[in-house]
């Protein structure tokens, strides 16, 4: 049930429809304190219409309003406070947890429109790096979300494959490199040629005009060019897969800006054909000022394409073979000007479903403070990263439960579990500097804490050794009414994370629950043979079930034993 929309209609059938239902839904709020209830309905939005003193207003409504569905309504000042009846709610929730399982909080709101999901996208022939982490997990965990509430989520890992760094690579490997150097470290050794040409082309301004000609050559399809360039792609590929198999993320798509080259033709002639294109200096450019944006350089002076030309074919192309209701892209804020051009071209070819195109920004991760580059070699590798946090998990495991049997297993999940849950707890705008041993504890607001709370639930389970029964969930006891609350808030929460991009909303609110449940644990007995362990047992239950999927949502494990 929704609650609050109970208590809307309560208070619009006792004003005798002088108030509208969403205007009165609008209005309520949850109050700070517990001994305020659990709604509270302000009256100043009334005191002009019905010209009166809130705190007037207020004790009438308590008057008015049938209280039969309540434990109480109470005045407080210009409040009208509302406690819910608990024993009511927590049957209700209860069951519906319990019955629902992993189902509880699904929707259906997606009407299985599909949604295209443009993440991780690292380029070829560079590591991939904790400045990857986020745009991979954030999309991540927006497929889970979509697909939750009746969304068929499309995962695009759009390679950086293509553009100027591979002819600077090219020149790079054709100055320094070895086919037997490369083959014996891929990556390592690709990534030090990069960084190696970016210190010399300082001293060396004419090994730009190299690397220039060698993309051209590339662009018009030079066998020694595309050998090389398919070589560096196909390595990079295969240290890629290994990091997300770690991770445990999978995409449907690994359709890169390569894909798009023979498909930019037809988007440079829809531009002519809407008289868009103008030149600038000896570019093709879309004049953008009626949107209050810089013009979109579509073509150089040379005649290659940028971006913004293999973004507008790659719009188009997902149109077409989705039908999308959404697109979303999950790229840095940093390229919020960039994704405003995008939308803006396509709005000016004709394409009025560019306002379904959405840019999910997000913030920086530091280190020490400093941003990652790869072209200056800062570069934090996230394999390192993943193993290390595994290495701290396993240790901390060892300690506190030194006989565990799937030590290995359950150490990775908790070490890579860590690392998502710490960027996901954190508003995708936030910048947030990275601390391994800070992300890798037990305690506080972090992946394993609420892994372990989970798992401890699990654990009260194994030892009650008890069917749980679903008809007798009735929990009076008061200390069980803040989770009990959190439990009803899951499905609210998930549409709320869907609406804003948000999956932080998701991870906060996984350890809001866990903390809840921790409190209660900590104030009442569970494993007490009385007539209301099977109630205790249904809450604990239901806490771990919804704990799984909430970790489940941000793409994290959830562990029965920890």
């Amino acid at each position: 049930m929704d609650y609050k929309k109970q208590v809307a209609e309560s208070i619009v059938t006792a004003l005798d429809g002088q108030l509208e239902l969403q205007v009165a839904y609008d209005k309520i709020e949850i109050p700070k304190a517990s001994n305020l209830g659990d709604f509270a309905f302000p009256t100043f939005v009334l005191a002009k219409t019905l010209h009166k003193a809130p705190q007037m207003i207020a004790q009438e409504l308590v008057e008015s309003i049938d209280q039969d569905v309540y434990e109480k309504v109470e005045a407080a000042g210009p409040y009208v406070n509302f406690f819910l009846d608990k024993s009511a709610f927590s049957q209700e929730v209860l069951q519906a947890v319990l019955n629902q399982a992993d189902h509880y909080g699904d929707a259906t709101v997606g009407q299985n429109g599909k949604v295209p999901i443009d993440m991780s996208s690292p380029n070829i022939a560079k590591p991939i790096s904790m400045g990857h982490l986020r745009s991979t997990v954030i999309g991540n965990s927006l497929a889970n979300l979509l697909a939750k509430t009746g969304y068929q989520p499309v995962k695009i890992n759009h390679l950086g494959d293509w553009g100027t760094q591979f002819g600077k690579l090219i020149e790079a490997y054709k100055l320094w490199g070895s086919e037997e150097e490369v083959k014996a470290d891929p990556i390592n050794k690709l990534l030090e040629y990069y960084v190696r040409f970016h210190k010399e082309d300082k001293a060396h301004p004419e090994l730009d005009d190299e690397a220039r000609k060698w993309f051209k050559k590339l662009e018009d399809g030079d066998e020694e060019a595309t050998k090389l360039w398919q070589w560096f792609r196909s390595v990079s590929l295969q240290s890629f897969k290994h990091i997300y198999d770690k991770l445990g993320i999978t995409f449907d798509s690994y359709k890169g800006e390569a894909f798009y080259n023979d498909k930019m033709d037809e988007v440079v002639q829809i531009l002519e054909d809407h008289n868009l294109l103008k030149e600038s200096q000896g570019a093709e450019i879309v004049d953008l000022d009626k949107y209050n944006l810089n013009p979109a350089l579509i073509k150089k002076t040379d005649g290659a394409t940028l971006y913004i030309t293999r973004d507008l074919a790659a719009a188009i192309y997902r149109k077409r073979t989705y039908d999308f209701v959404q697109s979303l892209y999950v790229v840095g804020a940093e390229q919020i000007n960039h994704f405003k051009q995008l939308k803006a071209v396509l709005k000016e070819m004709g394409f009025d479903w560019s306002d379904d195109v959405h840019h999910i920004p997000f913030g920086l991760i530091t280190l020490n403070g400093k941003k990652l580059s790869t072209r200056s070699g800062r570069v934090v590798l996230l394999d390192k990263v993943l193993d290390d946090a595994i290495d701290l998990a396993k240790q901390q495991i060892q300690s506190k439960n030194p006989d565990l049997k799937n030590a290995d297993e359950v150490a990775h999940e908790v070490g890579v579990g860590a690392v998502i849950f710490h960027d996901l707890k954190n508003e995708r705008m936030n910048s947030f500097d990275f601390d391994l041993s800070e992300v890798v504890r037990f305690e506080g607001e972090t992946g394993p804490y609420v892994q372990y709370t989970r798992a401890r639930a699990e654990s009260i389970l194994r030892k009650a050794n008890k069917q749980v029964a679903t008809d007798d969930v009735v929990l009076a006891d008061p200390n069980a009414w803040e989770t009990l609350k959190y439990l009803q808030a899951f499905p609210e929460t998930i549409l709320r994370a869907v609406n804003e991009y948000e999956p932080s909303v998701i991870a906060k609110y996984a350890l809001h629950l866990a903390k809840s449940f921790n409190q209660y644990y900590a104030n009442s007995k569970v494993l007490v043979e009385d007539d209301q362990l099977n109630a205790r047992l249904a809450l604990v239950q239901s806490v771990s079930s919804v704990l799984k999927n909430a970790l489940a949502l941000l793409g994290v494990k959830a562990p029965s034993e920890m």
